[in-house]
């Protein structure tokens, strides 16, 4: 039963990473008023540049880079399509997910043709020292990515509620009239908020073609990018209980995984559904109570 629970803890954490850091960026995306549903996209083309550039370089971390920085400017897209030319957010996003998974499918197709196996690299280890502890070193020995992306909740907790920054973030999510009567850049303050949330959701999806899985595959992201959405819900656009929604969903997921071993004669498609079930009946529990960005949703324009 021990193994079993320390197994299980570690799985969750690792299965919780891309969550952690998608559902992060979509905070920061819909405190500023936008809802970015282009998560999905940004998330696939991140594990693609990154596992490209890592894979071809030879240095992951510089993969993690490239991801990044495609990530930044599919959100520097959304916001020339939202922002500045007040399209629909829910168009634009949706684009900008077709738009960036057909660009990344077609780059796979050039770059490995169709191969009958899944392109793989050396991806990431486990931080070996970690690794080591007795008994704990299961859970310890994540990988460096996913330490990052636990440290990023009360940073990003930081930004909003401790910084300048972050309460213009928050006020033209609520009120984007009175911040811009206050001497806020809106446009500004919401493209920069959109490209740190594209950063942060390509970085998830690297994750998984850099580490968790070290190949690149086309259902690689497997609808992660929808689940980020109901977890902003669940975590009432709160850095920290967003942290408890990623764990819930990456801990009913490395369960399902585990039942799946123990023999148990059920079908494999109701493992399969486990976590997502769990994610609407808790959505359902929190979400009524959700607060949402009054602003959200709703484009500016300057008078």
């Amino acid at each position: 039963m021990e193994v079993f629970l320390i197994g299980l803890i570690a799985a969750t954490l690792r299965v919780a990473t891309p969550l952690i850091l998608g559902t992060l960026g979509e905070l920061f995306a819909e405190r500023a008023g936008i809802l970015n549903l282009g998560i999905e996209g940004t998330m696939f083309c991140g594990a693609f540049v990154g596992f490209v550039v890592g894979g071809a370089t030879g240095n992951l971390w510089l993969g993690v880079l490239a991801a990044i920085v495609a990530g930044i400017l599919a959100g520097l897209l959304m916001g020339l399509l939202s922002v500045r030319l007040g399209v629909s957010q829910h168009v634009s996003g949706l684009g900008i997910t077709l738009l960036l998974t057909g660009l990344s499918l077609f780059g796979f197709r050039l770059i490995f043709g169709e191969p009958r196996i899944p392109p793989s690299i050396a991806p990431f280890e486990r931080l070996p020292i970690l690794s080591q502890v007795p008994i704990l070193g299961e859970i310890l020995g994540q990988y460096a990515l996913t330490y990052i992306a636990l440290a990023l909740v009360p940073v990003c907790w930081w930004m909003l509620y401790r910084t300048n920054f972050g309460l213009q973030i928050r006020a033209v999510g609520e009120n984007p009239e009175a911040a811009d009567a206050a001497g806020v850049n809106v446009f500004l303050t919401r493209y920069l908020a959109l490209a740190i949330a594209g950063g942060l959701m390509a970085a998830g999806g690297a994750f998984l073609s850099l580490a968790q899985l070290g190949a690149f595959t086309y259902g690689i992201i497997a609808g992660r990018g929808w689940v980020c959405i109901a977890l902003i819900i669940f975590g009432n656009w709160q850095p920290v209980r967003v942290l408890w929604g990623a764990l819930l969903f990456g801990g009913v997921s490395a369960l399902q995984l585990r039942l799946q071993t123990t023999g148990l004669d059920l079908p494999y498609e109701m493992f399969l559904a486990l976590p997502y079930l769990v994610t609407i009946a808790a959505l359902a529990v929190a979400g009524r109570n959700a607060t949402y960005p009054a602003a959200l949703l709703k484009a500016y324009k300057r008078e």
